[in-house]
């Protein structure tokens, strides 16, 4: 069968980060949702995406084939289901599609000509920016109990302060001495060739991802995972770096995402509470305004290719865009578009042949090219985030 993943009516609510990427690509728990489905199901996936994404992120449709919803993560109950599908089904949760089977001849899906399968059981969903992180602990702990069953992890180093070893697995290649674990809290997962510091104190529920480093005397606290070459320093609570970050110095990042390619200066801070304790409202890209949440602590949402210099401190509840260059003193304001340079003082438009020359060195660092469909992406975001600029 060809699984083919959809972004589905979630893909705006999940803006600035889906700019970038489909919504199978974002990361949660130990793996992206693509990597959940495709591990599960034993079989590669394409994806139907926005038209400009289309060529980094094709869609593969075969003669047969299953549509899924990216937004819902895959549990065995669900698997199980999605892998049964025949032609003519498909498996709803209330109001929303979930997967359904089509067939190359078929030229549009009418779910009233249907068979409705009814999936009445909890799952993990992905809707909104701040799912990442506050779904994160229950999303750490589907993986870690899916990839580590029937293996053995590697032996914790002797030097190691460790309080329930059983929940802690470290994969090959891994570094970690004189650090102190403690996984009682959730469990600990530590990626292949990644690296904990001396000094640092984690408590699960904790991923490090491959190649990924915890800077010396770090404190962090769970659900965090810090996806794959990204490093963390200082104090970093309940918060999700894609790929590629860092936020690599003293300051503290709480209940928080970052996209890929992000750099976060020494001693900055990220405000996750507001004073008065009312409830944290984001931008929202689908109404131009302020959404609620219906949490208590939300800190910063930054996009890929963004960066804040030293001492920057964002307000609870900041939103910032893609390939953003934000620094000075004072707060900047708690929604920064895309491709804007400045801060507290005001902002002006990051023209993109210089944001493109510090993407190219950045990544040049990691041994990544920055191609043309990279350049072309970036382009179509500078153009879509004009409207939110003031030029």
């Amino acid at each position: 069968m060809n699984y083919i993943l959809f972004d589905g009516p979630s893909r705006n609510a999940l803006l600035p980060f889906t700019f970038t990427r489909p919504v199978a690509d974002i990361l949660i728990g130990i793996m992206t949702i693509r990597q959940k489905w495709e591990m599960r199901l034993g079989s590669t996936t394409t994806t139907l995406t926005e038209e400009y994404l289309s060529e980094k992120y094709p869609m593969v449709e075969l003669e047969e084939n299953v549509m899924i919803n990216a937004s819902f993560l895959p549990n065995d109950v669900l698997v199980e289901m999605v892998s049964n599908l025949e032609s003519n089904q498909a498996i709803f949760k209330g109001e929303e599609v979930i997967a359904f089977y089509t067939n190359e001849n078929q030229e549009e899906v009418d779910f009233d000509t249907y068979e409705i399968i009814e999936y009445q059981d909890d799952c993990l969903t992905v809707e909104h920016t701040w799912d990442i992180f506050s779904k994160n602990d229950a999303a750490i702990r589907e993986d870690f109990e899916f990839l580590t069953q029937d293996r053995k992890s590697q032996p914790i180093p002797k030097s190691v302060n460790v309080i329930a070893p059983e929940n802690i697995f470290i994969e090959e290649g891994a570094k970690l001495e004189f650090v102190t674990l403690n996984a009682a809290t959730g469990p600990i997962y530590i990626g292949k060739y990644s690296e904990i510091m001396e000094g640092s104190v984690i408590r699960g529920p904790f991923v490090l991802c491959e190649n990924a480093v915890v800077k010396m005397a770090a404190k962090v606290y769970g659900a965090t995972t810090v996806g794959p070459h990204s490093r963390i320093g200082g104090e970093v609570n309940n918060s999700v770096l894609f790929g590629y970050s860092n936020k690599g110095h003293d300051g503290f990042l709480g209940n928080s995402v970052l996209g890929e390619w992000c750099n976060i200066g020494a001693d900055s801070n990220n405000s996750n509470l507001k004073n008065n304790y009312e409830e944290v409202k984001l931008w929202s890209y689908e109404t131009e305004g302020f959404a609620k949440t219906g949490l208590q602590f939300c800190g910063l949402m930054m996009g890929d290719h963004s960066k804040c210099g030293i001492n920057t401190m964002f307000n609870t509840g900041t939103v910032v865009g893609v390939s953003a260059n934000i620094f000075g003193s004072g707060f900047p304001r708690n929604f920064v578009p895309s491709f804007s340079w400045g801060g507290a003082s005001g902002f002006t438009t990051y023209i993109t042949k210089k944001a493109f020359e510090t993407a190219r060195l950045v990544m040049a660092r990691r041994n990544v090219d920055f191609d043309e469909r990279e350049a072309a992406i970036l382009e179509h975001v500078f153009e879509e985030s004009k409207k939110w600029r003031k030029e």
